[in-house]
């Protein structure tokens, strides 16, 4: 996820547990949930077409979808950690993939039609105005800020067992900088919720892109990731030395 490019990566084991077994599994039902072609395969040209408009909606599902699994790998395959914490973190993950994947794809479907003109076909029928846009960003905003939680407290499982696990300096300032990291990610959505808790459902269309347009400030997760991963280091060369 953010920021993993920026440390290297040690890898604690390569055989999957029963747990990590699992949440791949589940991961995988995810996504066979958001097949573009929806409930049924297309009968015609038209319907194959029809399909294909849907693409834009799917990547954006699946990429949310692969960003969290991924995330998760990297969190087990580095820390290995196991325990009740551990494990209950990783299933309420899973819940809540299992329970958003399907509105996510409706709500992207939502917000590519409304950008687009009706060019990519409406997924559901009772959308009409800047309230029900902003629902969906609603519903957005409480998923990202959900899931991120989770994988922030995965890490934080991490650095907060940094001594009882001998982790190094960099693999423990490696957590603290991912914590930092979905943290912010949390921050932010909740930003994205109370724009559109502030907006009146007649808001105008420039005023109902601001909660998506609140996204963009991901772009500085690297920046906080930075932060955290030195200050955590500072503070491990610290306890070093006392």
């Amino acid at each position: 996820m953010t920021g993993q490019n920026r440390t290297e990566v040690v890898w604690r084991g390569s055989d999957s547990t029963r747990l990590e077994a699992f949440v791949d599994a589940a991961f995988a039902f995810a996504v066979t949930l958001l097949v573009i072609s929806g409930d049924h395969l297309p009968e015609s040209l038209d319907d194959l077409l029809r399909a294909l408009k849907n693409l834009p909606a799917f990547a954006a599902s699946f990429a949310m979808v692969a960003m969290f699994w991924s995330a998760h790998v990297r969190w087990a395959r580095q820390y290995r950690m196991e325990g009740f914490p551990a494990t209950l973190l990783s299933l309420l993950l899973v819940f809540l993939v299992l329970v958003y994947v399907y509105p996510l794809r409706l709500l992207f479907g939502t917000f590519f039609s409304w950008v687009t003109g009706g060019w990519v076909p409406m997924p559901l029928s009772d959308v009409r105005g800047a309230g029900d846009i902003l629902l969906m960003f609603l519903a957005y905003g409480v998923a990202f800020a959900s899931m991120s939680a989770c994988i922030g407290g995965l890490y934080l499982l991490a650095w907060r067992a940094r001594h009882r696990m001998g982790w190094d300096i960099e693999s423990a300032a490696a957590a603290a900088g991912q914590v930092a990291s979905h943290v912010y990610f949390v921050l932010v959505a909740l930003l994205s919720i109370l724009i559109v808790a502030l907006l009146p459902k007649t808001a105008a269309p420039w005023q109902v892109a601001l909660p998506g347009c609140v996204y963009f400030l991901l772009s500085f997760t690297g920046w906080i990731y930075t932060i955290g991963h030195r200050r955590a280091g500072r503070v491990l060369q610290s306890e070093s030395h006392a």
